[in-house]
């Protein structure tokens, strides 16, 4: 019974690791799993080796006061890869942490396949020299990854974007608003500042302000990510006008169907929104000391993934002292009121969307059968 070690170390990355594991499944019954993740890889029978969501930090400043902690749980995850000597290794994501795994696991005689490529060429470019004997498989979401990482002398495979095999675009919006009686004029506007504690501490109190600028009433709606679900519940409590929230994938998308807009932070969820072709903003904001440390690296010039396939502003991105409840409200105003603004990126979003697709099948079928050629 092949044994594949999987692990994840945030939200996206466990939901990544899932539907690898089902797709695996599917083309052998006999697989085995074990490693770390959260609860959709629970759900494939994955008992985690520690939380997840202890590996849910990111930033300079928020990593600091926990790097202890952090050191002692890749020790431990080093040390249970090794007991266990699976026929696989599958790193998702996560690189702080997961290329650190994948280090000290140089001499050891395990198959290595890293999921999704490290964002080198978006900064320090020079970390690529670190890569060569990391792994045997690089799994690239982005189409132009493998060009990029051939220049440096590293193999990689595209295997499509998970974002695809999401159901962003299969939701519901009449059943949403008749479950939640929101009038068919009613405008809608979903609001996701992330899955990090460090992210929604941030975002929220700026998102909410965002929305008492707003010159016309909306109904605000917030998916819920696991890690940060109750934070969410209690920091939107006491709003003047309390968000719908959703726990599930099938009633976000649902939401999506049911919006007119959407705020959303950097990341996946913009893939998402954008599959689901509601109008966007994207925002971030970090911790000043990060950002000044982060920026004299970055070398794209966005964040958003749709801009960065498209390679223009599709979507505006208000970042740092542009994430502000001014400067939020008024570009949010304006997709609410601007049917060519609308127009504009529904437009480029179908050009980005073709772009993820895998070269054959589905991108979890893709990456499956990568890892099942490294079986022995």
């Amino acid at each position: 019974m092949p044994l594949i070690y999987l692990i994840a170390g945030e939200e996206s990355g466990d939901v990544l690791g899932s539907r690898l594991m089902r797709a695996l499944r599917s083309k052998r019954s006999d697989m085995t799993f074990a490693g770390i993740g959260g609860s959709a890889m629970a759900e494939q029978g994955l008992v985690s080796l520690f939380p997840i969501r202890v590996l849910a930090v990111m930033g300079l400043f928020e990593i600091l006061p926990k790097i202890f902690e952090l050191r002692a749980r890749l020790k431990q995850t080093v040390a249970d890869v090794k007991a266990r000597a699976p026929d696989v290794l599958v790193t998702i994501d996560s690189p702080g942490f997961t290329l650190r795994v994948l280090g000290a696991l140089r001499s050891a005689r395990i198959r290595r396949a890293h999921y999704v490529a490290p964002q080198v060429w978006a900064w320090r470019e020079n970390r690529v020299k670190h890569f060569p004997g990391l792994w045997e498989e690089l799994l690239c979401l982005l189409p132009f990854e493998p060009a990029f990482f051939a220049r440096h002398g590293l193999a990689a495979r595209f295997v499509g974007h998970p974002v695809l095999e999401s159901g962003a675009d299969a939701g519901n919006g009449p059943r949403f608003r008749k479950q939640y009686g929101i009038d068919t004029d009613a405008r809608v506007v979903t609001i996701m500042p992330g899955s990090r504690h460090t992210e929604v501490s941030r975002l929220l109190p700026i998102l909410e302000a965002t929305m008492q600028r707003l010159p016309d009433r909306v109904i605000p709606v917030v998916p819920l990510a696991g890690p940060v679900a109750e934070r969410v519940r209690q920091q939107t409590s006491a709003w003047s006008t309390p968000p719908i929230l959703v726990s599930d994938a099938a009633a976000k998308y649902d939401a999506f169907a049911a919006s007119d807009a959407a705020l959303t932070k950097s990341g996946t969820s913009a893939l998402e929104l954008a599959l689901a072709n509601v109008p966007m903003l994207v925002t971030y904001r970090v911790h000043p000391i990060t950002n000044q440390f982060t920026q004299r690296m970055i070398k794209v010039k966005y964040v958003s993934l749709p801009n960065l396939l498209l390679d223009r502003p599709l979507i505006p991105e208000l970042l740092q002292d542009e994430c502000n409840p001014d400067s939020l409200a008024a570009g949010l105003h304006r997709l609410l009121t601007d049917p060519l603004a609308v127009a504009a990126q529904q437009r480029g979003f179908s050009e980005a969307m073709d772009m993820l697709q895998p070269p054959s099948g589905s991108p979890s079928e893709c990456a499956a059968e990568v890892v099942l050629s490294m079986l022995r």
